[in-house]
């Protein structure tokens, strides 16, 4: 085949006049794979086909039995020819792969776009959890609850989300992140405006229960906005997308504080699923993620919202033609057609377990757990506690009404102990490390929780509760941003749904044990089991085999 073109330039890259490939296998099944179906469709000039037109300039390639001794006759030089490398165009500038044009086109308009769209996911799930702190106490009088069913709303939301984080993480995988979302997204706006009418206490469960199922696809937003941002400073920015979790958690602060003595929790849960219908509103305006559909092989449509990202960063794409490192052979991608989605789903679980990743794979399942039990612990001493002493000498779940404004203004300023946290995690996570930056922000967490074992007076319990909190949660935000990046794109979303569902193993099982112990007057007790678990999730940071600082993400797990 030959490839050849006016001597022009194209943008800022001069194109050659003439550039040959040899005739083989790779590159006779590239032409008729990626070449059939670019945009503006081929056309046929004479003996020469037109494969790609830019800016008045067009790629030709025509055949050619034996392009050395054409190059002869033209009385060209002999040059040394571009050769296929993981099934894409050579070194020549000739096609380019979706991490070179992401890198192209910078961080712009297009990706604060998706960072708007996937950090209002966040906020959506931030205010249903958040709400809890609030509903329950009420509920409780209101419908004669004992204290087990009251704490049993709590765990029927995290039984929801563990189910709904590995089934949205498939989902997702297998139909694409938007499918994902979106079907989360009428799941939670749908339940969340009817457990505002809930009758009764069982119908109550029932909705909350498939409220956690549609939370339970928060993961999927930050794999998706994950594989629209450039790799340089891709930590920072994904910190910056974790800080509308605390965003979310202060709106529903503030919501709760003004309308629930006024309105009643009716009104609450009402207001707090908007979050949720306008993902659903202005889905259409968002893209699919580019690097799932490469793995797909749909290049013209990642092309196309590529064309789309540098059009709205005001900057062009590489020349040539965008081509993926995920070309399979057509017999192997007619084999995959034809494997059904349970096979694949299951073909992932595998995945994860192989010899290839089992070593990532079991030590960040337990750092998701011990670092959510830590961190759901540390938010429930801190929201839900009074701030008087008992005649044990411990603090003492406030049950007092739910008028008193001190449960509202306790849980809008604690919100406010991650943002320092995330400040510190931007500074250091493209510095350090992820896997350093866990390790300063689990050590840091520690130390403050230490003093906690013996009782401290009010003002000390508190600063330090707070502080605590500001660790944990950002070493909680790096460890969300070291899982997808660690995964490869074809099973990212459930590699880390997986993860997430297994955290919420350990959402479930602290309230129970960490409840059950203040309320027994065992606040040594339930500090230590605090401080094990992040010493735990330390040593599991540890055996993770990789840092992820400045790597491409990667697609495929060979």
């Amino acid at each position: 085949m030959k490839l050849c073109s006016p001597a022009t330039s194209v943008g800022w890259t001069a194109v050659p006049p003439e550039i040959t490939f040899p005739l083989s296998s790779s590159s006779s099944y590239f032409f008729s794979r990626e070449l059939k179906s670019t945009s503006p469709p081929l056309s046929q000039v004479e003996n020469r086909l037109v494969i790609s037109h830019r800016n008045g300039s067009s790629f030709i390639v025509k055949q050619s039995s034996n392009p050395t001794a054409s190059e002869e006759r033209e009385g060209s030089p002999a040059r040394e020819e571009p050769t296929f490398k993981d099934n894409r165009i050579g070194d020549k500038g000739v096609g380019y792969t979706l991490d070179e044009a992401l890198s192209t086109i910078g961080f712009g308009n297009f990706q604060f776009i998706v960072l708007a769209y996937a950090g209002l996911g966040w906020v959506a799930e931030a205010m249903e959890m958040m709400l809890l702190s609030f509903v329950g106490p009420t509920l409780q009088p209101e419908w004669g609850l004992s204290s087990g069913e009251e704490s049993f709303i709590s765990t029927i939301a995290f039984a929801g989300m563990l189910v709904g984080a590995y089934m949205w993480g498939a989902i997702s995988d297998i139909y694409g992140r938007k499918t994902g979302f979106l079907g989360a997204s009428i799941i939670t706006t749908g339940a969340g405006i009817l457990s505002a009418f809930a009758p009764n206490y069982t119908s109550f469960l029932i909705l909350r229960c498939f409220i956690g199922v549609g939370l339970g696809c928060g993961h999927v937003f930050t794999s998706w906005f994950l594989e629209f941002v450039p790799t340089p400073k891709r930590g920072t920015w994904m910190v910056v997308f974790a800080t509308f979790w605390t965003v979310g958690t202060i709106i529903e602060a503030s919501l709760a504080w003004s309308i629930m003595p006024n309105f009643g929790w009716r009104w609450l849960l009402g207001l707090s699923a908007v979050p949720s219908l306008l993902l659903i509103l202005f889905y259409g305006l968002v893209p699919e993620s580019p690097r799932y559909l490469c793995t797909k092989g749909r290049l013209i449509e990642t092309r196309n919202i590529l064309e789309k990202g540098a059009k709205l960063n005001q900057k062009e794409l590489p020349i040539g033609m965008l081509v993926s490192n995920q070309i399979n052979e057509a017999d192997n991608e007619h084999h995959s057609l034809k494997t059904n989605d349970s096979q694949k789903s299951l073909s992932s679980i595998s995945m994860l377990l192989s010899s290839k990743l089992i070593r990532t794979t079991l030590p960040l399942w337990f750092l998701y757990f011990g670092n959510t039990f830590s961190y759901y612990g540390i938010v429930l001493l801190t929201s839900q506690l009074s701030i008087s002493h008992t005649e044990c000498g411990v603090l003492a779940l406030q049950s007092e009404t739910i008028q008193d404004s001190s449960l509202y203004a306790n849980v809008f300023i604690t919100s406010f102990a991650e943002l320092p946290g995330l400040g510190l995690a931007a500074i250091i996570l493209d510095k350090l490390g992820r896997k350093i930056s866990m390790e300063v922000l689990f050590l840091a967490g520690f130390l403050l929780l230490l003093p906690l074992v013996v009782h401290q007076n009010e003002t000390i319990t508190t600063t330090f509760l707070f502080g605590a909190r500001m660790f944990v949660s950002a070493s909680f935000i790096v460890a969300c941003i070291y899982a997808p990046e660690v995964y490869p794109t074809n099973i990212r979303a459930t590699g880390v749904g997986i993860a997430t569902a297994i955290g919420r193993t350990g959402g479930m099982v602290c309230p129970l044990v960490a409840v059950g112990l203040v309320n027994s007057c065992n606040q040594t007790l339930a500090v230590m089991l605090f401080e094990a678990m992040i010493l735990l999730s330390g040593l599991s940071v540890v055996l993770l085999p990789f840092e992820t600082k400045g790597r491409e993400l990667i697609d495929d797990i060979n």
